[in-house]
């Protein structure tokens, strides 16, 4: 099997997402190996025979992604066996006659501490996990936006990813057995801050198996009762005009993508 090599003098991540963004469109599979923080003369000749190593056991040149700062090591890391790809030496030079400035690589400019935007993403994280599944109502005034829906729906993950990605604050209202009633209602906590709701639902089949590895034979996580929660709060969202989402087949980046294209929430990423 061909194997994918993500390298970096950073974390990688860059390389990563550049990588398989590229090979999610070719049915292959891959194995995948990521190298980070590759900063010296040293460590890139060890990449060098982890590559070589690869190449002799599977018969395939390797397909190497990488974005390296430093001058030295991505000289070295170019001659590799494998069919090596420098994002930077794509785009940069390009992007120099187009904006008439030259580049000034740093090394960790894009995913550390340093980044502009890092203070207020971890700021967000902290905020999604104070307000997660309604434990606390009093700094919904903060909220960027409210996730809402039944146990199980989405609603904790989307919150932190919405967060640590966008530095969006987001909290989250699950809505339980004791809210359906005899007909679901928004609560008054919810109800002053309508305008910042965001609904989340799911298909019955896919929440009673989730649940089910959750509390297994339990009315909880029973076929009848997660129809019945999800048509009450299906019908609440269609009957305040809240806009929701089924998230059955997505992804969390994809959810949170269609929330922000959904609502027109500002990204603080950059």
């Amino acid at each position: 099997m061909r194997t994918a090599f993500y390298i970096s003098d950073g974390t990688a991540i860059t390389s990563e997402v550049f990588g398989h963004a590229l090979l999610s469109l070719f049915p292959l599979k891959l194995t995948h190996i990521t190298i980070p923080f590759v900063e010296t003369e040293e460590q890139a000749h060890e990449v060098l025979t982890k590559i070589s190593e690869s190449f002799q056991e599977s018969g395939e040149r390797p397909l190497v992604f990488y974005t390296i700062v430093n001058t030295d090591v991505r000289k070295i890391i170019s001659t590799s066996v494998g069919i090596n790809y420098n994002f930077l030496d794509q785009f940069v030079a390009p992007l120099e006659k187009v904006l008439g400035v030259p580049s000034k690589p740093e090394k960790h400019r894009t995913h550390s501490i340093h980044e502009t935007t890092y203070d207020i993403r971890i700021e967000a994280v902290n905020y999604a996990l104070a307000n997660d599944d309604g434990s606390n109502l009093k700094d919904y005034h903060e909220a960027d936006i409210i996730l809402t829906g039944v146990s199980r729906s989405g609603k904790t993950p989307t919150s932190l990813y919405l967060a640590l990605q966008y530095g969006i604050k987001a909290a989250n209202y699950p809505f339980t057995e004791e809210d359906m009633g005899d007909i679901l209602k928004l609560p008054p906590a919810l109800r002053r801050f309508k305008h910042k709701l965001f609904g989340l639902t799911i298909a019955a089949d896919r929440l009673h198996q989730i649940r089910s590895e959750r509390r297994a034979n339990s009315r909880y996580a029973s076929i009848q009762q997660c129809r019945m929660e999800l048509r009450e709060v299906e019908n609440l969202y269609r009957k305040e005009k809240i806009p929701f989402l089924n998230s059955t087949k997505y992804s969390i980046e994809e959810i949170s993508a269609k929330i922000l294209a959904t609502t027109g929430l500002q990204r603080r990423k950059y």
